[in-house]
């Protein structure tokens, strides 16, 4: 009995261990006065966060206009045709959101321990899983 419940339990556990969301910080959105005011960033991190948002704007606007062709291409398309074009968009909703993804961490590599550390907290208020830094990067 023990033998066949213990796969199930572990493959379980494995399941719900990555159902959490990623917490992701946002930058390039409206919260970037709020993302300023609770980590506390200096000069230098406030440019950055000014500078990836444009970033991440820039490189989501073409995706954004893909997406808004293919509904408009297919407004009134068969279910089949429909379909693939679903799998097409959420191809491009996947690739914004990995924009996002690389930028957040982009951003907490240059945070400070205390604030990386209040970000963890954060997250675990709202239980949701932290984004490890990238190594910062000398970006000129």
């Amino acid at each position: 009995m023990i033998r066949t419940l213990l796969p199930l339990f572990l493959l379980l556990m494995h399941f719900s261990a990555y159902s959490q969301e990623v917490c992701y910080l946002g930058i390039g959105g409206k919260d970037d006065n709020t993302i300023k005011n609770v980590f506390k960033l200096d000069s230098t991190q406030v440019q950055k966060l000014k500078d990836w948002g444009a970033e991440l704007k820039y490189r989501n606007s073409f995706l954004i206009d893909q997406a808004n062709n293919l509904v408009k291409r297919h407004a009134e398309s068969s279910p089949e045709v429909l379909m693939t074009m679903s799998y097409q968009y959420r191809k491009l909703l996947d690739s914004m959101q990995s924009n996002l993804h690389m930028l957040d961490k982009r951003m907490l590599g240059i945070f400070t321990d205390e604030q990386y550390s209040l970000y963890v907290k954060l997250c675990h208020e709202i239980s949701s899983s932290p984004l490890y830094p990238t190594i910062p990067v000398n970006e000129k």
